[in-house]
């Protein structure tokens, strides 16, 4: 018994040292104006798997709103590098407006390949005329749900954290009974049943919002044949993640 003591212990140690949990990570803030952040601005999202930007490895571009320019964000550059690598991001031109913005993460890196579990930080940076404004939030990403709010700044508010492993076996049993989607696999509809839903988001699998809704029944016609995620979010703070299939 005793020879294997150390092999049994030394594969558990190993994988839970190299545990890669697949999820999706849902990220929203609320930037607000600040000094001459009043008009046009750039904005980034990115994530890194320390929370000290000077000592963070960069892991992956969430958002780079910049038109192309993206000297400003100075922070970002640091992160990311001067020809910062934005595959799967989400980009786009110059935001003028300070509506709500929703980011997500499929626990990979620039190349497509899934990280391990751990720690990780979710940075922001908006910038305008030589204001800046910033902010940082980590989390647990691992077989474990995070649901979370972070710590508002005076220019960066109403932040969200979920962190939701794919795997729904290791979801609350119970939570899990409650929400139903069908058909499964469908052709142009699905309809998520269910008590206090307040929205729906159906990704691709490397975690892009494709749909959020308010809807419980959702036109899925536009979408290509192939498997996708229905993030449910309930009023109380919750939320599931189910799998299903366009055919």
């Amino acid at each position: 018994m005793k020879k294997l003591f150390l092999p049994i212990f030394a594969l558990f140690f190993i994988a839970t040292m190299f545990a890669q949990t697949a999820g999706v990570l849902t990220f929203k803030v609320t930037p607000v104006a600040a000094g001459n952040l009043s008009g046009k601005f750039d904005r980034a999202i990115w994530i890194t798997n320390s929370t000290t930007n000077s000592s963070a490895a960069f892991v992956k571009t969430l958002l780079a709103y910049t038109g192309g320019d993206k000297s400003h964000l100075a922070k970002f550059l640091v992160a990311a590098g001067s020809t910062p690598n934005t595959v799967d991001a989400v980009t786009g031109a110059t935001q003028s407006t300070y509506n709500q913005t929703i980011s997500t993460w499929n626990g990979t890196n620039v190349s497509r390949t899934l990280v391990a579990d751990g720690n990780y930080t979710v940075w922001v940076e908006v910038t305008d005329d030589g204001t800046e404004v910033s902010g940082s939030w980590t989390f647990a990403k691992g077989p474990t749900a995070v649901n979370t709010t972070g710590t508002a700044t005076a220019n960066l508010t109403n932040i969200s954290i979920a962190w939701v492993p794919v795997n729904t076996a290791i979801n609350d049993v119970e939570t899990e009974k409650l929400y139903s989607l069908y058909p499964n696999p469908a052709i142009s509809s699905i309809y998520v049943s269910g008590l206090d839903i307040e929205s729906i988001e159906i990704c691709s699998l490397s975690a892009k919002i494709l749909i959020h809704t308010n809807e419980q029944r959702i036109n899925i016609s536009k979408l290509p044949k192939g498997a996708y995620l229905a993030v449910v979010y309930s009023k109380s703070g919750g939320l599931v993640v189910k799998k299903f299939y366009k055919i």
